[in-house]
């Protein structure tokens, strides 16, 4: 006879099972999820008034105005990435701070920042800045690992800035505003571009060779022309970041509203800088497409994995499991980020926050964990799998811009040390909390154990007064 305690790790090891077969992920955790539905149906751990709330929750899904988020700002970044706005950034940027050793790096981290806030996309930051950065830095004589590691690290910032892809499907997968993710995650991204900006000065210190200055042949007058080309990138960008972040931060525009403004200021840009044709609108609007069916198809099939394992008592055996674990939050917060570094070696972040992040709400709460912090944590830590493989992808997109004289040994290489940069941001988060959380407005706190109501005494009754009802 099989027991129902049983069923839990069963279907972990099934799912597990599937996706090292390479199955698609989405079609694995439905697959996976009917098989143990039906069995347990048979076994009588359910019955089939349970799977009959399936339409129901692909209907929520389906219904979700929140994640309309997702295609608006999409389309922002496939946009963004091709109006011209990189170019001027970089240019500029790179050229203020060219005499200083470093000061293509600094640039392309700070311009990977305002990337990241305006296009919420990796794909967009790494292959703008690849394609505009890397050969300078090249005909420089930049070393190949720190101008390889630094474009894709900055690429990166992407996932943890807002209006980040991801915070938006934590958001919703922990229970949590988008608007607190966002607000939370203003901290580490500032300490995050702290961390690399650091590491560029102390290389350009320790070994000034590896990123030399520009000489002073390839540095433009710093007149009114050299101005202009930085406000040129820096304005448009600055509106676009209030359009966006600003809107839903004063309550203005919730991050769906904010998304369709976001990517009608991105045409807009696309038309002024004369780059708004109707391949670049097909090709953006593809790519949002597929990231779109991509997303709903894997969160249907995390459903339909969910809801099977909720009815063998799945989180009850996954609150068990982690809420016992030594060292209390710091503790759980230190085996679950663990956990996934792990796990995406092997999935991307939206299988990982459709999969996993579900499963944990119950055990963080249980510990008294502040769910914005654990968001963005988790959000911080799955930023590591674009920089390591097999799955790597800041690395594949810049591997796929590079020039072939650029090895593949040496983007790798030069990862590494970013890689421990964010690694060390993880550990920061952990030890320091108001990192995230001082930048939220949770309003006045309030023991309801302290507060008292004094009520009036009742008034005297008039003896000479008569009753209404005799």
């Amino acid at each position: 006879m099989i027991s129902v305690e049983i069923m839990p790790p069963a279907m972990f090891a099934g799912l597990v099972l599937f996706l090292l077969i390479g199955f698609p992920a989405a079609f694995s955790l439905a697959a996976v999820g009917l098989f143990f539905g039906f069995v347990s149906i048979e076994m009588g751990f359910f019955t089939t008034a349970w799977l009959g709330n399936l339409p129901l929750r692909i209907f929520n899904i389906l219904s979700n105005d929140l994640l309309l988020a997702i295609p608006f700002f999409t389309l922002m970044g496939a946009i963004l990435e091709r109006c011209g706005l990189a170019e001027d950034l970089l240019e500029g940027t790179g050229q203020l701070f060219g005499k200083i050793p470093g000061g293509l790096a600094y640039a392309v981290i700070l311009v990977g920042a305002i990337l990241g806030a305006i296009t919420g996309t990796v794909a967009a930051s790494v292959i703008a800045m690849g394609m505009i950065s890397l050969p300078i830095m090249m005909r420089y004589g930049y070393d190949m690992r720190i101008a390889t590691g630094v474009i894709a690290a900055s690429g990166t910032i992407t996932q943890v800035i807002p209006p980040s892809l991801v915070l938006i499907v934590l958001g919703d997968q922990l229970g949590e505003s988008v608007g607190d993710m966002y607000a939370g995650a203003i901290g580490p991204s500032f300490l995050q571009v702290a961390l690399f900006l650091a590491f560029i000065a102390v290389v350009s210190v320790v070994a000034p060779h590896r990123v030399p200055p520009l000489p002073s042949e390839a540095l433009v007058p710093r007149d009114w022309r050299l101005w202009w080309r930085v406000l040129k990138g820096m304005v448009p960008s600055i509106v676009l970041i209030f359009m966006v972040l600003g809107t839903i931060f004063l309550g203005l525009a919730t991050p769906t509203e904010a998304g369709a403004m976001g990517t009608v200021g991105a045409i807009l840009l696309a038309a002024i800088n004369g780059r708004l044709t109707w391949p670049l609108v097909r090709e953006a609007m593809g790519n949002t497409m597929r990231i779109t069916a991509m997303v709903i198809y894997i969160l249907i099939g995390a459903t339909v994995f969910s809801l099977v394992f909720q009815g063998v008592d799945g989180g009850r055996w996954i609150e068990h499991l982690l809420s016992h674990l030594p060292g209390g939050q710091v503790g759980f917060l230190v085996f679950v980020n663990i956990f996934i570094f792990f796990l995406a070696f092997f999935l991307d972040f939206f299988e990982i926050a459709f999969i996993v992040i579900p499963l944990l709400v119950a055990p963080a709460k249980a510990l008294g964990i502040d769910l914005v912090w654990f968001g963005v944590l988790i959000c911080i830590n799955m930023q590591t799998s674009f920089m390591h493989p097999p799955f790597g992808f800041a690395l594949f997109y810049l591997r796929g811009i590079a020039p072939k004289e650029v090895r593949t040994r040496d983007i790798y290489w030069g990862a590494i040390p970013w890689l421990l940069l964010q690694l060390a941001l993880v550990a920061i988060v952990i030890l320091w909390p108001e990192s995230v959380t001082y930048w939220l407005d949770r309003g006045p706190k309030v023991d309801p154990a302290s507060v008292t109501i004094d009520l009036p005494p009742p008034p005297t009754p008039d003896p000479g007064a008569v009753p209404i009802f005799q």
